[in-house]
């Protein structure tokens, strides 16, 4: 499909800088295979979905992957994308012209790492000197890796420490948060308890290619990043055992549904997974193992606009973008929800 079919206008001033407060305060656009686009609020999740149905987030944590420094007298900056071992990781480089093969970037705080090869995307693969563990160098030197169209705004300061997490962040890895968690608070948990909704957890490291662009017109062109998720053989079971008794399964975010649908086959059964995953969701794939999906606004012509489109049908999400621009949603990574329910 051509990539120009998933695009739209948006206004720069739809995009969010900072979250809402408290974080379920968000709205909320729910959009259904036909009838109105409803305007509710992130609070009212327990009323939309049914005693039976189950929530699966992303536990992923995000590290401090965004560092500054120089190579000789040479500014460059490193975003760690992927983990390749305990103490090399895969990186986009800043001002990549000026590190070669064998350099090695110095990173404050007595942090270095070796560019120990340039790989066919262009990113590097570095390794980082020492006995520390790599997350304690990057608790020292790194900062959060806001998303360009926040960061090319405004700085990153102490407050996105905990913004840019979820209440559910346990496993190190992410360089970019699973957003749509973000509007979870333990009240609204309660909540959800008491309404008879299941909460699961797995595991998907999200990179900063989420945030490359789509530089083929056409989708068949497009190599899609690899990210590396686990699925626990109990949480697979009680999946599946949700499914069989009639409850939905919703994920909460693209990251959950990517490694869900990654993992499942074509039975429909969820099985434990564990290793990387390049799935590219676009219209014309047949969902196996979600039936809904809560998400924040995505990016114009991006892999998830591609993914969302998929689910609920190219015309019909484009109409809810069009409605939500209208209505003055907060768009990506700080904005407002949508809930989808094909």
């Amino acid at each position: 499909m051509k990539v120009d079919l998933f695009d739209f206008e948006l206004p720069p001033e739809r995009i969010a800088l900072r979250p809402a407060r408290p974080r379920d305060a968000a709205r909320m656009l729910v959009v259904r295979k036909d009838g109105p686009f409803e305007n509710r609020g992130v609070r009212d999740l327990p009323q939309l979905l049914r005693a039976g149905d189950v929530l699966v987030f992303n536990d992923t944590r995000v590290i401090p992957a965004q560092l500054e420094g120089r190579r000789g007298e040479a500014k460059i900056g490193a975003t760690l994308h992927k983990r390749i071992d305990l103490r090399r990781w895969q990186a986009f480089v800043r001002n990549a012209k000026r590190l070669r093969v064998g350099d090695v970037a110095e990173f404050g705080g007595g942090v270095t790492a070796v560019a120990e090869e340039r790989l066919l995307d262009g990113s590097f693969l570095l390794f980082f000197e020492g006995e520390e563990p790599v997350e304690v160098l990057l608790e020292r030197a790194g900062r959060m890796p806001l998303p360009p169209y926040i960061a090319g705004k405004r700085g990153t300061d102490e407050r996105d420490r905990e913004d840019y997490q979820t209440m559910f962040a346990a496993e190190d890895g992410a360089v970019a948060a699973p957003t749509a968690a973000l509007h979870f608070t333990p009240e609204l948990i309660a909540l959800l308890e008491e309404a008879g909704v299941g909460r699961e957890t797995l595991t998907l490291h999200v990179g900063a290619g989420t945030f490359l662009p789509v530089k083929a017109e056409d989708t068949d062109d497009h190599a899609m990043h690899a990210e590396w998720g686990r699925i626990e053989p109990e949480t697979a079971d009680r999946l599946n055992a949700v499914r069989a008794a009639g409850g939905r399964v919703i994920a909460v975010g693209t990251t959950s549904l990517r490694l869900l649908e990654s993992a499942t086959g074509e039975d429909g059964a969820i099985r434990p997974f564990a290793g990387d995953t390049a799935i590219f969701i676009t219209p014309g794939y047949q969902f196996r193992a979600v039936d809904g999906l809560m998400t924040n606004f995505h990016l114009p012509k991006s892999t998830l606009m591609m993914l969302v489109s998929a689910l609920m049908g190219r015309e019909r999400m484009l109409a809810a973008y069009e409605h939500a621009i209208a209505e003055e949603y907060r768009f990506y990574s700080y904005g407002d929800s949508s809930l989808l329910l094909p």
